[in-house]
Parts: structure tokens; C-alpha cells; sequence
């Protein structure tokens, strides 16, 4: 069995091993080693990658208690090798997973929550409670899992003996009886965990919760911490930056001026809806009376908007048939006639013209994929 050393000392990021087997599978080797500081991915967390000698780990699993570097060359069984781990994907896993131990434990005690889902992704440490926190209370919690970070507590772990065991509280999503790993942050929360964590708190440096998302019967917190939650500020402050410049306004006062931008968005908006309107009715104006139908096609018009029109135009003929759209998202359309039931009118032309919708036999809305000739030729072939 391959001595674990992520467990002896998570800080270790280089060893030497023996190779006890390397075996090729679909184009891949499994490695197994003697000792690793390579943690196989579960509970969450993501497996570490790095190299054994000159090979590439790709990935690092479990397999029936023994650790599997799946790496992209062989090596010899018994050869000695040296093995290196991509430290900064490491630590920065351990600063996150520790940083989530830590809000789970002052969730659990606060609230009694249980934490019923965690993953380590791309866009951030996601959380899931079984019960609700709102904003107010969500605050604070980041508040004191920073005070936690500042105070410096230590990080240990143990595996009691199941004796033990059942004298300790600690939380466990799994119903857990031997072979038990506890991860003990000082003062604020004992969680049955598999994975690295750090040492000190002190070396998280800081959490920051980003977003809150009530489902189900709880709640998902987003998440980040240490280096990946500072990069993430960074990111933040230029695009700050970048939008305080871009409104000439300084960067404490960003919404204040976004928010004025957004109120004279809406009155140009208002002011362009009623300029539109008027330049509808004076195009429907211009037009004689017909037995025949009427097709336009009018751009940037919202089905509202396109309601109206059509039934405006009904006025002028069998059938007004408005649309609006472009060919490539296909257009939006209403019918409108004081002389025609328009449902059957509408399931032929969505049948000929790749679109949905329906409505009452005076008006009907929707949508086709068609492109803007086969539509006028469709109308031009008559109904």
C-alpha cells in the first residue's frame, strides 16, 4: 500500500519514490508508488497533477485504497523517482477547502445547517446548506471566518479509533465507523475529511463570498479564498477601474453615476418608443384601404409593440402580417384581422415557414426561421 505523505505533512511538494507498478491503459500509464505526496481526487476536492521523474501526471484517483497517477509515459517498476507536484494548484486547493471547513463549521454551530455539497470548480468553491441564510446573517459569517484567518488557529488532523469516535462530536456527510481522518480547526469546527488542508488559518489569507442562491430547501454559496480569491480582486478593481474611467467618475462614486446613466437609458427609451409609434402611424396614414393583405417588416420591435401595430393596420386590410428580427435568430411576428380566423391562417404559415405560435382568431403571435424573402413570398402566393 503506497505510504501517503499529503497525510504527514501537506506541505510537501517534492519526494523520491520507488515504482511498485506502470501499467498502460487506453494510451495512458497507471503509476503506483511506493509514497506520494499526490492526493487522489474525492470529497470535493481536485486530484493534484505535477511530474514523476519525466512523465506527466494527468490525474491522480483512488482505486480501491491505493493511489493512481495516470501520467502520459511509462516508467520501470522499481526504478527511483523523483516526483513533483504543481504546488500552486495544491496550496491553493488546501487555502479553499480549509476556507469552506471553516464557514461550514460557523454554519453548522450558528444555525445547525448541515453541509450537504461542496465542489472545488473553476469559478470558485461551491457550498450547499440545508437551510436558508439571508444576506444579513451571510455577512457576518464571512465577517468571523475572516476573524477565524486573523487569529491564526491551528489546522490538525487524527484518525481516532472507532472507541473514540464515539465520544467526539464532529460532522461527516457519510455515516462513517473506521478509517476515519478528522480535520480539527481550533475553536471552530471537527469534519471527517480525506483531503490536505493547511496548517495555520493564518496561511488563507482571506475568504470572500461572492454570491448567495436560495434552492430547494437551503441555500449555494460561491465562494473563494487565499491566492485565487486576491486574483479574483484584482480582476475585480480593474474592471472597476476600467468603468469608473469610462464614466469619468471617481471610484467610489461608480453606481451613483451608473445609476444616472440608467435613468437617462430610460427616458431616451421612453422618448425612442413614442417617436416610433408616431412614425408607425404615419406610415399606416400614407396607406389606402385594400381587400388584400398588408406584410411589413419592421426592426427592433417588441411583440407588444408588434401587437399593436398589426392590429393598427387590420384596419386597412384582410390581413396585417407584421414581423420583426434579422435572418439569422429568425424573426417575431403578429397577425391581426377584423375579417379572417387567424388560427388557421397561423398553423399554415408556421407549418410553411418553420415557426410557432398562436393566439385568438383576431390576433396571433410568434415566431418563424425563415429568411425574409421566402416570408414575402409566402404572402405573395396569397392565404
Amino acid at each position: 500500500m503506497t505510504r501517503k505523505l499529503y497525510y504527514e505533512d501537506p506541505h510537501i511538494a517534492e519526494f523520491d519514490a520507488k515504482v511498485l507498478d506502470c501499467r498502460e491503459i487506453d494510451g495512458y500509464f497507471e503509476i503506483i508508488l511506493d509514497k506520494t505526496a499526490f492526493f487522489p481526487e474525492g470529497g470535493g476536492n481536485p486530484a493534484d497533477l505535477g511530474t514523476i521523474g519525466e512523465v506527466n501526471v494527468l490525474h491522480t484517483f483512488d482505486r480501491g485504497g491505493e493511489v493512481i497517477h495516470r501520467c502520459d509515459g511509462k516508467l520501470a517498476a522499481g526504478e527511483t523517482v523523483h516526483g513533483s507536484i504543481d504546488w500552486e494548484k495544491r496550496f491553493s486547493n488546501m487555502q479553499n477547502h480549509t476556507a469552506e471547513h471553516i464557514v461550514s463549521g460557523i454554519v453548522h454551530r450558528r444555525r445547525g445547517y448541515a453541509n450537504v455539497g461542496f465542489h472545488m470548480g473553476v469559478d470558485g468553491v461551491i457550498v450547499d446548506f440545508d437551510g436558508f441564510l439571508d444576506e444579513a446573517e451571510l455577512s457576518d459569517i464571512e465577517r468571523e471566518a475572516n476573524e477565524v484567518i486573523w487569529r491564526d488557529v491551528p489546522v490538525t488532523q487524527s484518525f481516532p479509533s472507532p472507541e473514540e469516535l464515539q465520544g467526539l462530536e464532529y460532522r461527516s456527510k457519510l455515516d462513517l465507523t473506521e478509517n476515519v481522518r478528522l480535520v480539527t480547526i481550533e475553536g471552530v469546527d471537527v469534519c471527517a475529511c480525506c483531503a490536505p488542508h493547511v496548517k495555520r488559518t493564518g496561511e488563507i489569507g482571506v475568504i470572500k463570498i461572492f454570491e448567495s442562491i436560495r434552492r430547494k430547501n437551503g441555500v449555494r454559496l460561491r465562494m473563494l479564498a487565499g491566492s485565487r480569491a486576491y486574483e479574483d480582486y484584482v480582476k475585480r478593481s480593474k474592471a472597476a477601474a476600467d468603468i469608473s474611467a469610462l464614466l469619468s467618475s471617481p471610484r467610489d462614486g461608480v453606481t451613483q453615476a451608473v445609476e444616472r446613466l440608467m435613468r437617462e437609458r430610460d427616458g431616451l427609451n421612453f422618448k425612442l418608443v413614442g417617436l416610433r409609434r408616431q412614425m408607425l402611424e404615419e406610415k399606416l396614414a400614407a396607406l389606402p384601404d385594400t381587400e388584400g393583405n398588408l406584410v411589413f417588416f419592421e426592426p427592433d420591435l417588441d411583440m407588444k409593440e408588434l401587437q399593436n401595430f398589426a392590429g393598427s393596420a387590420a384596419e386597412k386590410c384582410a390581413v396585417a402580417a407584421v414581423f420583426s428580427g434579422d435572418e439569422e435568430s429568425g424573426y417575431r411576428y403578429a397577425l391581426a384581422s377584423k375579417r379572417v380566423d387567424l388560427r388557421a391562417v397561423s398553423k399554415d404559415m408556421n407549418a410553411a415557414l418553420q415557426g410557432r405560435g398562436g393566439g385568438r382568431p383576431e390576433l396571433v403571435s410568434g415566431s418563424v426561421m425563415s429568411e425574409q424573402r421566402d416570408i414575402e413570398e409566402y404572402w405573395r402566393n396569397g392565404i
